[in-house]
C-alpha cells in the first residue's frame, strides 16, 4: 500500500546523491593528479594516478594516513580551499543519503500504520480508470473526504494518477483476499468495482463479499447479460455501462433537448442534479407532489416506489426522497434540509 506523496522515491534520491558522491571523487582525483607534482609520498617520490586515487579516497573518507602528503603551497591551498570543502560535501552526501533513506521508509511505515488503525467506514474504489475516477469526482463533489477514499488498482498508471488526485492505493489484483485486505475491505462501508473486464468484476465482487458480509457493492460491468451473474455474486447495485452508454447516444440522437437535459441531470454543480435525501417534518402526509423538490421516487422500508404508485400518496416518517432539483440553492428555490428544519427521521419525535 502506499499513500500520496509529492516527492521523489528513495531510490530516485541514492541514485542521485551517489552520482554526487561518485563526481566528487573523480573531481578530486583529477586535481590532485594534475598537481602531483606537488605532492610527496612517503618515499619522497611523486604521486601516480594510482596514488592520486589512493590519496583522495582516503582523504575524502577522512582516514587520512598520512603516507602523502601535499608538498609544494599550490598543493596546501588547493587541499585547502577545494579538497577540504569536498571532503565535508562527500561525507554530507553519504549520510545524509543514509538517514534520508531510513527516514523516509521509516515515515512511510509510520503513515501506513496509522492509516490502517484509523481507516474505518472508508470507501474503497477498484480500478481507476475512467469510471473509476468519475465514481470518486462524484462522491468528492457529495461531501465524501479523500482520506476516506481508497483506490485498488494493479497499473502504475492508476498509481499514479491515484497520488496525483490525492487519494491512498494498494497497488495489486483486487480478486486477491490479501490485497483487499491490505485496503481493510472488511471495514468499509462501500465498494465500488469499475474494472474493464466482467470477469474480473464478478470475481472481485465474490472476494469482496467474503471478507465483509455487510459492505454495500456497487458494480459496473459491460454487458447486460452479466448482470445477473454480478448480483449472484454479491454486488447490491450493477450499473451497464455501454447500455447506459447507448441509451444516452440514442436518446441525443431521438432528442437533442432530451440528451442535454439527461446529461445536466448527470454533471455535478450545474444546472440540475439527482439527489437523495431525509423527509422533513414539515412534510409529513403531503403527497410527493405538493413538496417543493420534484420527487421522482420514495423509498420505503428499504423498497424504492415511484412517486405516483399508491403505496406512497402520503409520505410517512422514515421516508426517502429521490429528488430532481437546482444543483445550487437559488434565492427561489430554496434547498429543503438546509436551514436547520426538522428531519422526520423514523423513531425520532
Amino acid at each position: 500500500m502506499s499513500l500520496p506523496e509529492h516527492i521523489r522515491s528513495p531510490w530516485w534520491q541514492l541514485t542521485r546523491r551517489l552520482l554526487a558522491a561518485l563526481a566528487i571523487l573523480v573531481g578530486t582525483v583529477l586535481i590532485v593528479f594534475l598537481d602531483r607534482h606537488g605532492y610527496r609520498d612517503s618515499n619522497g617520490d611523486t604521486i601516480s594516478l594510482l596514488d592520486a586515487i589512493y590519496y583522495t579516497t582516503v582523504t575524502l573518507s577522512t582516514t587520512g594516513y598520512g603516507d602523502i602528503t601535499p608538498a609544494s603551497d599550490l598543493a596546501r591551498a588547493l587541499n585547502a580551499l577545494i579538497i577540504t570543502p569536498a571532503r565535508i560535501a562527500f561525507l554530507v552526501l553519504l549520510i545524509g543519503t543514509t538517514l534520508e533513506v531510513l527516514a523516509t521508509r521509516g515515515r512511510e511505515q509510520i503513515r501506513a500504520a496509522r492509516w490502517r488503525k484509523n481507516m474505518d467506514h472508508h470507501i474503497v474504489v477498484v480500478g481507476y480508470g475512467t469510471k473509476g475516477r468519475s465514481a470518486v469526482e462524484t462522491l468528492i463533489s457529495n461531501g465524501k473526504s479523500r482520506d476516506h477514499i481508497i483506490v485498488v488498482d494493479p497499473s502504475a498508471a492508476a498509481l499514479q494518477d491515484a497520488h496525483t488526485d490525492g487519494l491512498a492505493v494498494v497497488t495489486g489484483d483486487a480478486t486477491r483476499r490479501d490485497v483487499l485486505s491490505k485496503a481493510a475491505v472488511a471495514n468499509a462501508d462501500q465498494v465500488i468495482i469499475t474494472t474493464n473486464r466482467d470477469d474480473t468484476n464478478v470475481l472481485t465482487a465474490l472476494t469482496v463479499r467474503q471478507l465483509n458480509p455487510e459492505v454495500w457493492i456497487v458494480a459496473a460491468v459491460r454487458e447486460e447479460e452479466n448482470v445477473p451473474l454480478m448480483k449472484q455474486s454479491g454486488a447490491n447495485s450493477v450499473i451497464t455501462s455501454a447500455d447506459a452508454v447507448g441509451r444516452l447516444l440514442g436518446l441525443s440522437s431521438l432528442s437533442p433537448t432530451l440528451g442535454t437535459v439527461m446529461e445536466d441531470l448527470l454533471s455535478y454543480g450545474e444546472g440540475l442534479e439527482v439527489a437523495e435525501r431525509e423527509l422533513l417534518v414539515n412534510e409529513v402526509g403531503k403527497q410527493p407532489q405538493q413538496l417543493p423538490d420534484q420527487v421522482i421516487a420514495v423509498v420505503r422500508d428499504e423498497r424504492v416506489f415511484r412517486y405516483f404508485d399508491p403505496v406512497v400518496t402520503q409520505l410517512a416518517r422514515g421516508d426517502r426522497l429521490v429528488v430532481v432539483r437546482p444543483a445550487k440553492e437559488l434565492p427561489w428555490a430554496p434547498r429543503p434540509g438546509t436551514h436547520d428544519e426538522d428531519w422526520a427521521i423514523d423513531g425520532e419525535d
